[in-house]
Parts: structure tokens; sequence; C-alpha cells
């Protein structure tokens, strides 16, 4: 009997923010020891709304501060997911109006600014690549 399948064996459940500056580039982060492109953002702590979450990891990912206010709930979206085979991510997506300069820090190694289209030459998690930049592409049109 086979026993391996590409069936997910597992769910995360994260929060991620889309970010664009006035120019409509897009704000991706890599993590460190990763090779993919992302939205920034991490899996929601026990006891924590996805905006709290979301404002949290801001904190610690991009050094930003982030208040109720600079949040625009999206949706919730699935993906297989980057980083951890077989496994599927759960994301609450909010657009995010940030104030101050984005740093990369915790685990994040990289960030860049490109054009949705500019983003298509990285390497992107399903998530970014699958659902966020055609929704972005549905939302400009």
């Amino acid at each position: 009997m086979n026993t391996t399948s590409a069936t997910p064996t597992g769910v995360i459940v994260i929060v991620a923010a889309v970010i664009t500056d006035e120019a409509g580039r897009l704000l991706l982060v890599r993590k460190r020891g990763t090779d993919r492109f992302m939205q920034a953002g991490g899996k929601i702590d026990a006891g924590e709304t996805p905006a709290v979450a979301l404002m949290r990891e801001l904190g610690e990912e991009l050094a930003i501060d982030v208040l109720p206010g600079d949040l625009d709930y999206l949706g919730r979206f699935h993906a297989p997911a980057a980083n951890e085979a077989g496994y599927v991510v759960d994301a609450e997506i909010f657009f995010v109006s940030v104030r101050g300069e984005a740093v990369a820090s915790a685990e994040i190694d990289e960030l860049i600014w490109v054009s949705p289209d500019e983003a298509l030459d990285y390497p992107l998690a399903p998530l970014t690549s699958e659902v966020l930049l055609p929704l972005l592409a549905a939302r400009a049109s």
C-alpha cells in the first residue's frame, strides 16, 4: 500500500498583511532559512484575535507600529504552505497601512518592495502567487 499522499496532513492558522506603498509596490518578506517571498505575518497565538496577532507580528518582523484603524480585513484564504511540506495555511488577510519604514527584524532575512508584475520574478509562497497576486490584479482592474 502506498503511504505517500499529496493530500495535506495539517493546517497552519496564520494572519498576513498585504502592504502596498503609494506607487502600488507590494512589500514581500523572506524568512530566515527559506527561499520564498511572502507577506509579512505569522501564527496566531492562543487568545489572540487575528488583528492583534498581525499587529504583534508586524512589530516583531518589520519594526513598525500598526494600530487597529490601519487594518482593512480582506478575507480568509487557503493555500499550500510554503515551508512545511504537506500542510495548508488557513490565512486571515488584511490590507495594512503602515507608518514609518519597515526594517527586516526577528526571523526576516530580507524584505523587498516590488510591483505585482515584478513579484513574479521571485520565488513566491503559494498564498502570494496563487491567491493574493490575482486578487490584487482583480482589485486594480
